[in-house]
């Protein structure tokens, strides 16, 4: 019981933050000559208002929050973001039916960016707004936005956002949890403003500049436009949102310490072998992908080639889901490299979702470890990361983590295929939602979307985008303790 209110009154709190991203939209909508969105947003605003205070008023404040509790309320602020997120949708109506709002919801707080839009320039600019504004929110953690606003004074509360992440996304950061909380949210706003300026010097107009920054840092891929990215055909652009992207599949403590560097903190993505190794098997990827594409007659010359696949692999690698072109289109040997590169993604304690480079990185020095200690069982060489040694638990947790991972994916994707999708469709849809990627191929390629797919299939996708937005555990953990009290 005492969970629950505890988990009720951050609940709360998490609705509080809601309304004022509504409120925002809301005036966003006012500005544009009082958009058809307006009032389907205040009134969102008002419901959400009323149950954000009533999670308030009904609880107290808790003097000490367990690990269990922590998890309860992780997945309680996200599930609740989501029901919440998705009444501007529902009461706006025409492709919102309650499923289809609900997707959109959970998309967006996942940083998914998997849509059911066909004609997105139709929605108002104050939908549109809101739209991205839940991917911006999701990016940065609705529990570590909560953490920040209640932690006050003591550093109690902001235990919450730091369970949200895995042991492997801190591995770079040294200090107490309240400033860890604040030095992420720090890097996030900051690479929001740079990227926002950038692309309107670049030409894009204040609201495109606006929405498309947004999305490129908490790598979601939400566009204004019904064609991406290819809209704007400009160089320019994809060249600042690739930094962008990429600067946001980086561990956020390590690019803070980059440009704050401290006595007690001085690693930094220059320094770091995680990063190098991230950036150079992108660079390596893209040099593949273009190479390809030129010789098959895909792109008619090397620099057309090098600019489609530069994009669209920073895209996908870093979960983002921004596209130029229809990869559909692509050769098998590029579709393999994507759909590889959909599965490892960006690195721990990014806006980035997948299994992570650290984590895959760290597997495969953990097997290498195993088959020497087979020829040499005399010999015994420790795990290193980074500087930091890892134990046997470790490695242990996280190649567990990544066969869950891809035991859930092949699940995902069987249920998929018996959903009517054929095997292309279904496997890639499995892998881009539970890797918060969004776009897949065949049917929901990167000019498509999920439209197509049956109320069932999209429900079972929005199960699959929390799964991986959380990194499975919270939710698993939720369930496990709800069936062991029912017995």
């Amino acid at each position: 019981m005492q969970t629950l209110k505890i988990t009720i009154r951050f609940i709360g709190f998490a609705l509080m933050g809601i309304f004022a991203l509504l409120i925002l939209s809301a005036l966003v909508a006012f500005h544009e000559h009082r958009d058809r969105s307006l009032y389907p947003l205040l009134i969102s605003a008002g419901i959400t208002l009323a149950f954000g205070l009533g999670g308030l008023l009904l609880t107290k404040p808790a003097q000490r929050i367990n690990i269990k509790a922590g998890y309860s309320i992780i997945t309680g602020c996200w599930l609740a973001s989501c029901l919440f997120g998705a009444l501007p949708f529902l009461f706006y109506g025409h492709e919102f039916n309650l499923v289809n709002a609900l997707f959109e919801s959970v998309s967006g707080f996942t940083t998914t960016g998997a849509s059911i839009l066909s004609d997105i320039e139709a929605v108002p600019k104050g939908l549109l707004f809101w739209r991205i504004a839940t991917a911006w929110i999701g990016g940065i953690g609705v529990v570590s936005l909560v953490s920040i606003v209640i932690s006050a004074n003591n550093d109690r509360h902001s235990m919450t956002a730091t369970v949200e992440l895995s042991s492997i996304a801190k591995e770079y950061y040294r200090g107490r949890r309240k400033q860890f909380v604040y030095r992420i949210l720090t890097v996030y706003i900051a690479l929001t403003l740079v990227t926002f300026i950038a692309l309107h010097l670049a030409g894009m107009t204040w609201f495109d500049a606006a929405t498309h920054a947004m999305s490129a840092c908490s790598t979601c891929g939400f566009s204004t436009k019904n064609t991406s990215i290819a809209f704007f055909d400009s160089p320019l652009v994809e060249g600042i949102l690739i930094v962008a992207m990429l600067m946001a599949a980086i561990n956020f403590s390590l690019i803070f310490s980059t440009f704050w560097p401290s006595a007690t903190n001085r690693k930094n993505i220059l320094n770091t072998k995680i990063v190098r190794i991230f950036l150079g098997l992108v660079a390596l990827s893209v040099l593949c992908l273009g190479f390809k594409l030129k010789i098959d007659g895909t792109c008619s010359t090397y620099a057309e080639a090098l600019r489609v696949s530069a994009f669209q692999l920073c895209s996908i690698s870093t979960t983002t889901g921004f596209a130029t072109t229809d990869t559909n289109l692509w050769p098998p040997f590029c579709k393999a490299i994507i759909c590889i590169s959909s599965l490892i993604c960006g690195c721990s304690g990014s806006t980035s979702g997948g299994m992570k480079i650290d984590r895959f990185w760290l597997a495969l020095k953990g097997c290498s470890e195993v088959f020497q200690s087979l020829t040499n069982p005399h010999k015994h060489d420790y795990v290193r990361m980074d500087g930091s040694t890892k134990s046997e638990s470790e490695i242990a947790s996280v190649m567990t983590f990544i066969m869950l991972y891809l035991t859930i994916a092949v699940i995902g994707g069987l249920v998929f295929v018996f959903g009517g999708l054929d095997l292309t469709s279904g496997f890639s849809a499995s892998i881009a939602c539970i890797g918060n990627v969004g776009p897949g191929f065949g049917e929901v390629g990167s000019m498509g979307n999920y439209a197509g797919l049956s109320p069932f299939l999209k429900s079972f996708s929005m199960v699959l985008m929390l799964l991986g937005r959380l990194e499975i555990y919270p939710i698993l953990i939720v369930i496990g303790t709800l069936v062991i009290r029912r017995k």
